[in-house]
């Protein structure tokens, strides 16, 4: 990971995260909440749970993560294709849950799609199992348009 540093995310770091997550496969974002606008509710609310990871050619990954008092939650994270396997999803990955443990968080949760080979790869070497005993459900409030890459 030489050359990377990580820091908080801010608001105007948007575009080049949005971008990294267009060139990211297999994940899934939509046009409300993974707006600048939704991006930027969820830093308001976590200002210490969202990370970006800073290379000398721009931005080298993110990790975007919140928590309600009681669990944690990961939404998204992806590292540019040029620094994978350096180290950069595990570091973003120890900074935010070093902070949601110094939120008094002790449970984290996160959604991967089954074909996301990669990232269920990243996950399970990161200690994260899957739980064969829940059933995942979500009401949309709003109409939303669901962003695949």
């Amino acid at each position: 990971m030489s050359g990377v540093h990580i820091r908080p995310m801010r608001p105007e770091d948007y575009d080049a995260v949005y971008a990294l997550w267009m060139t990211s496969p297999n994940m899934g974002f939509n046009n409300l909440d993974d707006s600048r606008e939704g991006v930027e509710r969820l830093l308001r609310r976590n200002p210490d749970t969202c990370f970006v990871a800073l290379g000398d050619d721009g931005l080298a990954g993110v990790i975007l993560a919140g928590q309600d008092g009681r669990r944690g939650y990961i939404y998204h994270m992806a590292v540019a294709e040029a620094h994978r396997r350096q180290g950069v999803g595990a570091a973003l990955l120890d900074r935010c849950l070093d902070a949601l443990k110094n939120a008094g968080i002790n449970k984290v949760a996160l959604l991967v799609f089954k074909y996301n080979a990669a990232g269920n790869a990243f996950w399970e070497k990161q200690g994260f199992t899957v739980r064969e005993d829940v059933a995942y459900r979500n009401r949309e409030l709003r109409k939303l348009i669901r962003i695949d890459t």
